[in-house]
């Protein structure tokens, strides 16, 4: 079927076709926040940052103006430490469960001590505004906003799958916390099927709204952004998470150098084939330097190809 295995992802891929030097401008979500700004490309707002504890006891002073916002960890991965506060309720935030303002620094400082850093060194705690979800979703989702998340190869857009956060995930759109996984099809913008903790699912567990059919807000425009937010990287097999945010639309919230396999669950496809066709386009001669639009309309058309 063409499945691409780890060891072929990394050995080809992900170390094939990423220079390590260049893997700080996407496990950094700072860097990444700054590269995408320099490329013109939309990013939620950067509302506090704290590099040492000092600073995390003054975060707070940072954010007291916002009732709602989001803390993350700046290099962590699988959703780990990510801390969404939808409301304000006198002195408290309300989340998972009511925080105090004590409460926040003590998540900030967890967080610059490199408790969910990627290697377990220290790290950034970073505040961005709380994107706000599109009302396409709201028959699918209860807690949270969507993302979704584009493998792009050398440019070319080669899957999809829309990522949508449960009561289990807290909120957070990431499959190891109990996410629901959607492939899209490149083609149409249109879920082919779902899963959760790997397992095929047809309804949402939390609305039971029926996933087959349903069409991704502007998704055209989601490619697009995905796309262009992954040149300024130089590298070349990348996962761009994009939001459809209700008021801004497409909005870039992470790069991810080593994207994780499971999309292909999602698809019910292999990623293998549609790279090895990207890769004998772009080798042929037939073309010199394709355009965005170009690149995406191929991607479109390896997809039509090879629906399951």
């Amino acid at each position: 079927m063409g499945v691409l295995g780890i060891n072929r992802r990394n050995a080809v891929y992900t170390l094939g076709r990423n220079p390590r030097h260049l893997y700080p401008l996407v496990d950094d979500k700072l860097a990444t926040k700054r590269l995408c700004r320099e490329a013109k490309i939309p990013v939620p707002e950067l509302l506090g940052v704290a590099r040492t504890h000092r600073e995390a006891q003054r975060l707070v002073e940072q954010v007291r103006a916002f009732d709602s916002f989001v803390v993350k960890p700046a290099r962590g991965a699988m959703g780990n430490g990510i801390l969404v506060l939808e409301w304000r309720e006198g002195e408290l935030y309300r989340g998972p469960r009511p925080f105090a303002e004590a409460d926040l620094t003590y998540h900030a400082a967890g967080i610059v001590s490199g408790l969910y850093s990627l290697a377990g060194h220290m790290d950034v705690a970073m505040v961005e505004e709380r994107l706000m979800i599109h009302p396409a979703f709201g028959a699918l989702v209860v807690d949270g906003v969507p993302d979704v998340r584009v493998i792009v190869y050398r440019g070319v857009p080669v899957m999809a799958m829309m990522r949508l956060p449960t009561v289990e995930s807290a909120g957070r759109a990431n499959l190891h916390q109990g996410a629901v996984g959607t492939g899209v099809d490149l083609a149409t913008g249109r879920v082919i099927r779902g899963i959760q903790h790997d397992r095929r699912i047809t309804r949402s567990p939390d609305t039971n709204a029926d996933l087959g059919g349903f069409e991704v807000p502007q998704f055209r425009s989601i490619v697009d952004c995905a796309i262009r937010a992954t040149e300024p990287t130089g590298l070349e097999y990348v996962g761009a998470d994009v939001v459809v945010d209700a008021e801004k639309g497409p909005v870039i919230l992470e790069l991810n150098a080593r994207p994780g396999l499971a999309i292909q669950l999602a698809n019910g496809a292999g990623l293998r084939p549609r790279l090895d066709a990207v890769d004998a386009w772009l080798e042929s001669g037939e073309v010199d330097r394709p355009r965005i639009a170009e690149r995406a309309a191929f991607g479109r058309g390896l997809a039509a190809d090879t629906r399951p």
